[in-house]
């Protein structure tokens, strides 16, 4: 399957006329966010290597032609579809890095049929992606190093790709693991799960349930006690846990009812009962408000399990993405739509230090003293320059750009964007190809 059928049909009318008439020179597109989300302070780069996947394997099968065919595109047309393939150079942010609305998360330059018809499914792993990975990290943030976060979101994500997307955001975000068997499988990060309450309701007590569970799996023990009665269900658990002398990585999960009292109580129990090493996770439709809050009130939590919120990023699903042509056959261009303007030319964001802020800047300026590119070259006539990088390397990336974001900006609520400054020569190009506009 060559992936150029999964596109908008405009992307393919205007590639058709394009090649009618020789349109074919360098273009440039830049894809970025125009403004954040509410209560989003900053964006996390994510996406880029399904993106260079994609481009790859770009190309158009037999049986995209055929249907082309019949949608009245003309054989000369079709012939120029056969064989295209993408063969275009990719500069973008790795992922991992905190971006800023308007610093473009990758530019496409390419002969100008081939980066107009993969722009909806740029866009479309782009996004997606970074959204989650957005969510994933304020997730982080809210925990502040005092609980692990556990992805538990693959039966609410739309689709099952969707759930791949959601573990490996989380997994840049710093997650300890995922309850996606597939995920953890293809992505190499550690499989996290208990049981359900319809594993307790298949036995005729909760007891039987907890024995039958420990007998099967003594080395990775997690008893869901809220099934009947959380108190009640704990102390089942204690007692299991005393019969079968189970012992390392053992804990209790509450998924209902007021998590900040039950874990209160659960903790009281185990740590009366010596078991101060059986951890307590908690779930149940989690996100960053939750965890925040939970914490800032002292509950005695060791892990959450976020999942449907997160995977589908339920407080801001969706991103203000954009790819617009910034450059075409060596002349600078740009939109002038009220609200909507664009800034011409491929361009190079340049960082120093977070708290300072960033500089957008023509791609052929020198670097501010002090200050270092992001977008990078990752891909060159249509071949990869590198390597697949590991989800620990975006991680670790991560890591050190949240480490360095202000305060405001990682504010769950009400968070300040940090300021994105725009170079002296880039804003002089933006007024002459806007004066030639106009």
């Amino acid at each position: 399957m060559g992936l150029a059928l999964t596109t908008d049909l405009y992307e393919l009318t205007m590639a058709a006329s394009y090649l009618t008439r020789g349109m074919t020179e360098q273009a440039t597109f830049s894809l970025f966010v125009r403004d954040l989300p509410p209560d989003r302070g900053f964006l996390v780069a994510a996406g880029l290597d399904d993106v260079l996947e994609v481009l790859t394997n770009f190309s158009f099968d037999d049986d995209d032609l055929t249907w082309l065919a019949g949608q009245g595109f003309d054989r000369p047309i079709l012939d120029a579809f056969a064989t295209l393939r993408f063969t275009g150079d990719v500069w973008a942010i790795p992922e991992g890095h905190v971006v800023l609305p308007n610093e473009p998360l990758l530019e496409v330059t390419a002969p100008l049929p081939q980066a107009q018809l993969v722009e909806s499914i740029i866009l479309n792993q782009i996004t997606y992606r970074t959204a989650l990975a957005t969510k994933a990290a304020r997730c982080r943030i809210a925990a502040r190093g005092r609980a692990s976060l556990v992805d538990f979101s693959l039966r609410r994500t739309h689709g099952i790709e969707a759930g791949l997307a959601a573990a490996r955001a989380a997994a840049i975000a710093g997650f300890a693991g995922t309850s996606n068997a597939d995920a953890a499988r293809r992505l190499g990060i550690p499989a996290v799960g208990t049981m359900a309450h319809s594993y307790i309701e298949a036995f005729p007590t909760e007891r039987e349930a907890f024995i039958a569970f420990a007998t099967d799996f003594p080395a990775r023990t997690a008893f869901l006690v809220d099934t009947y009665d959380t108190v009640t269900g704990v102390s089942t658990a204690l007692e299991v846990a005393a019969a079968l002398d189970l012992r390392g990585n053992l804990g209790v999960r509450i998924d209902s009812g007021d998590l900040l009292e039950l874990s209160r109580q659960a903790r009281r129990q185990l740590d009366a009962a010596g078991r101060p090493d059986v951890t307590i996770m908690v779930s149940g439709g989690l996100d960053e408000f939750d965890v925040e809050r939970l914490l800032d009130e002292r509950a005695p939590i060791d892990t959450f399990g976020v999942g449907t919120r997160i995977g589908v990023s339920a407080d801001a699903p969706s991103l203000e993405t954009v790819y617009k042509l910034v450059e075409y056959a060596d002349r600078p261009t740009m939109k002038l739509s009220v609200g909507k303007q664009t800034r011409p030319g491929a361009k190079q964001v340049y960082r120093r230090d977070l708290l300072a802020g960033d500089v957008l800047a023509e791609r052929s300026e020198p670097a501010p003293e002090g200050f270092v590119p992001l977008l990078v070259e990752v891909m060159r006539s249509g071949e990869r320059t590198q390597p697949p990088e590991s989800i620990a390397v975006a991680a670790e990336r991560l890591s050190a750009d949240l480490a360095r974001l202000p305060e405001s900006a990682r504010r769950l609520h009400r968070p300040t964007v940090p300021e994105v400054h725009v170079s002296a020569g880039l804003d002089e190009l933006t007024r002459r190809v806007a004066q030639t506009h106009r």
